[in-house]
Order: C-alpha cells, then sequence, then structure tokens
C-alpha cells in the first residue's frame, strides 16, 4: 500500500505536557493532513513513554495505534487512512572531536518498546533524560550509534535536518565535511539522512557522497498543527520490517517525498537576525563573513555550507521514481487569499469546510481538481493552490532562526 510517513515529532512532554501535545492529539492531527504513519517522538523521556504505553496498543508488527477509547471525536474525513504510530525520538549529542564541539541530532527509530526502555537506561548516564524531550548527551555520535545497535540491531538512525548550522552533521557548528568523519568505523550503519526544512532533495544531489543515501523529508515538528509540511511516500506493507527494508539500498518502497520550499527555512540563507542582515552566500563571501552592523560573525546557512560542499555545478535531480514536490500549508494559502492571518476565525472555518469535503490535506493540495476546490473555498483560494503546485511563489529567504516570508499572490 502507499503511505505518507512523518517520523520526526516532538512531544515536549516535559516542557509543556499540554492537551495539544497527546497521542491523540498527534494523531487526530496526522489524519486531517494525510498521514498514515508518524513517529511517537521523545521515547527517552520516561512520563512520554509511560503516556505512549497507556493510550497505543500493538496494530502490525512494530506499528502502534490509538486505543479506541483514546481517540474521542471529530475523526470522520473522508479519503482518509488509519493512523500507525511507529516508536521515534530526536537525541542531541554534544561532544569534542579532532579538536573542535560537535553538535549533532539523530532521528532514531526503534522496533518495540523493550528496546526503547532498554536504550534509555543505557542513555541515561550520559545526560537527563527527564529534563527534555530531546536530550542533550555527552556523547560522541559514532558511540551512539553502536549502542543503539547494541541494543537493537533492527533499530534505524538517521543524521536529522543534516544542513542546519548549529546542531547537524553537515552544519557549520559542527562542520563535520563527510559521514565518515562523523560516525567512523559504523557509517555504513547509516543509510539514509533528513534534508531538513532549509533544503530539498535536489540541493542535496549537488553532493556526490550523498549519492547512495536515501533522502527524507519530515515536518520537524513542534506542534501537531505542523505535521505533514514535509513527509515521505512509501509503497510498502504496514510494518517495521517493511518500514526498515526501504530506509535500506536499494530502498525499495521509498517513492519521494513532499517538501517545504527550502528559501522559506529558517536556516536557507547567511544573516544575523540581531542585526536584520540576511544575506546570499556570495554576499556573506564578499563581505568575508561579519556583520556590518556588529561585526561579529555571520550564521552560515544551509545554502551556502551545501556550495561549500558540492562537487556538481547544478543541483541534479532525484531518481524519477522518487520525486520532490514543494508545497505550502493550506491555512498559509487560505490566509493569503483572504488577506488575513492564518490563525483566524475565518481563515479556520474554511480551512475545516475544505477538510469535511474534499478531505486530508495532503490530498487537496496535490490532486483535487482546480474546479472542485473552487466551488468550496472559492476561486482565489483554489488559484492560491494551482500556484503552489505549480511553484508560481515569491519567497524571502529565511536565515538566523528566522522564517522565510512566502507571497503567493505577489503579482
Amino acid at each position: 500500500m502507499q503511505l505518507w510517513a512523518d517520523l520526526h515529532i516532538h512531544s515536549h512532554y516535559a516542557m509543556a505536557a499540554s492537551k495539544d501535545a497527546r497521542p491523540e492529539q498527534l494523531a487526530f492531527w496526522a489524519r486531517r493532513k494525510g498521514l498514515s504513519l508518524i513517529g511517537t517522538g521523545d521515547f527517552t523521556h520516561p512520563g512520554w513513554r509511560a503516556e505512549l504505553k497507556a493510550k497505543l496498543e500493538e496494530a502490525e508488527d512494530g506499528l502502534w495505534r490509538l486505543k479506541p477509547e483514546a481517540a474521542g471525536s471529530g475523526w470522520d474525513l473522508p479519503f482518509t487512512q488509519p493512523v500507525r504510530f511507529v516508536i521515534s525520538g530526536e537525541i542531541c549529542t554534544v561532544y569534542q572531536k579532532a579538536g573542535k564541539t560537535r553538535k549533532v541530532h539523530h532521528l532514531l527509530l526503534l522496533p518495540h518498546w523493550e528496546a526503547a526502555e532498554r536504550l534509555a537506561a543505557r542513555l541515561e548516564p550520559y545526560g537527563q533524560l527527564a529534563s527534555n524531550g530531546r536530550p542533550v548527551l555527552k556523547l560522541d555520535s559514532r558511540d551512539l550509534l553502536a549502542i543503539t545497535l547494541e541494543v537493537a540491531p533492527e533499530a534505524v538512525l538517521i543524521p536529522a535536518h543534516i544542513w542546519t548550522p548549529h546542531y547537524s552533521v553537515f552544519g557549520m557548528g559542527s562542520a563535520f565535511n563527510n559521514l565518515q568523519e562523523c560516525y567512523a568505523d559504523l557509517t555504513g550503519e547509516v543509510q539514509a539522512v533528513e534534508t531538513g526544512l532549509s533544503s530539498d532533495p535536489a540541493m542535496n544531489r549537488r553532493l556526490s557522497i550523498l549519492d547512495e543515501y536515501a533522502l527524507v523529508s519530515n515536518s520537524d515538528a513542534h506542534s501537531p498543527a505542523k505535521l505533514g509540511r514535509e513527509a515521505t511516500r512509501f509503497g510498502i506493507e504496514l510494518s517495521f520490517a517493511a518500514l526498515r527494508k526501504a530506509l535500506k539500498r536499494p530502498f525499495p518502497g521509498l517513492l519521494g517525498t513532499v517538501e517545504f520550499f527550502p528559501e522559506e527555512g529558517k536556516y536557507h540563507w547567511d544573516g544575523h537576525r540581531a542585526c536584520g542582515v540576511c544575506w546570499s552566500p556570495r554576499e556573506t563571501r564578499r563581505a568575508g563573513g561579519k556583520c556590518p552592523v556588529c561585526g561579529r560573525p555571520v550564521t552560515v546557512g544551509v545554502l551556502h555550507r551545501v556550495e561549500l560542499l558540492a562537487d556538481r555545478e547544478s543541483p541534479g535531480q532525484p531518481p524519477a521514481h522518487r520525486p520532490a514536490q514543494r508545497l505550502l500549508p493550506l491555512v498559509e494559502i487560505i490566509a493569503a487569499a483572504e488577506g488575513t492571518g492564518a490563525q483566524t476565525k475565518r481563515v479556520q472555518r474554511i480551512y475545516e469546510q475544505i477538510l469535511l469535503t474534499h478531505g486530508p490535506e495532503l490530498r487537496i493540495l496535490r490532486e483535487t481538481p482546480w474546479a472542485e476546490l473552487a466551488k468550496t473555498a472559492g476561486e482565489k483560494v483554489a488559484e492560491g493552490v494551482r500556484r503552489v503546485r505549480e511553484g508560481l511563489l515569491t519567497v524571502r529567504p529565511g536565515y538566523d532562526g528566522v522564517y522565510g516570508e512566502v507571497q503567493v499572490f505577489a503579482d
């Protein structure tokens, strides 16, 4: 079967413990977005792990579903599929290597709760697991991978948002130039990487060193409503084994991705947020990397770092059977058409009506015919969806933690 997966989610259980971070809310929003498989997020946190175990029940092998009594109401939408969970979490490692401080985020996928319990116990000496859903561990990335495979040989480790400046394997902050420098003798165990919001597969295919890796996209969602802003499409049976197989060479069943417009990502260009400096890589090089306002180094963004490591002049293309499509969240399109904020009651009312008529958001953005959408939401919203599908947008790039600005109706 074909399904959309978003595996990179944060519960923020330890910091918020709010109603919008519960498993039932994650499943509710996944259904509205059109996702069939989502990560649990934050398996290392004992409180969140206990809540997940209380509210989820085993479905297919290595996958989990919400118990009926936990689901609540408001789930009925046309063209939806059941939602499954896979045990997942993000871990930050901070350590010294080759005379430099390294800060790297990793996405882990596990086959069962026993593995989650045992891995959490093994990692506890390296950091405070109960203080944050994404723990910071004083541990080499290579050693994190080694411990994970010792506990669960079936586990999958994916370097997360690999270009983000401050916390990633290739970002300027850690500045590894290839995966071997980070994972050493265990590099062969890493077979997929996450592109992150500020890059897309075409940008990553400028590096021949990534030719043998699967490029996956996830939303890195810090709230349930942001699920599905990036996702990966699979043609697999529902099981952890099938998911793991699709993420290993030659990646059978990995069909493609939907992407954030990378310019909209908050680290796409270079800059200095405090001084309002936003630069292209060329402008940064011309200025010697120094902010003209305060004199400090600017934050070097994703595009700049890709250009430093790229060995191809132009963006490569993902294989034809694994296309990448850029999309914009539906509420942002509606807000642009209505000339108001995305959180206003009017925009939310239109959004709900569109979903009730046409089904989940990914289906609407990718497939719903213009004429059908115009009858429900009006011609301007339908025109906005058409422009997003065809990439007819104007985007002011994001920089140094500031999201880019998208104009759907710039003309």
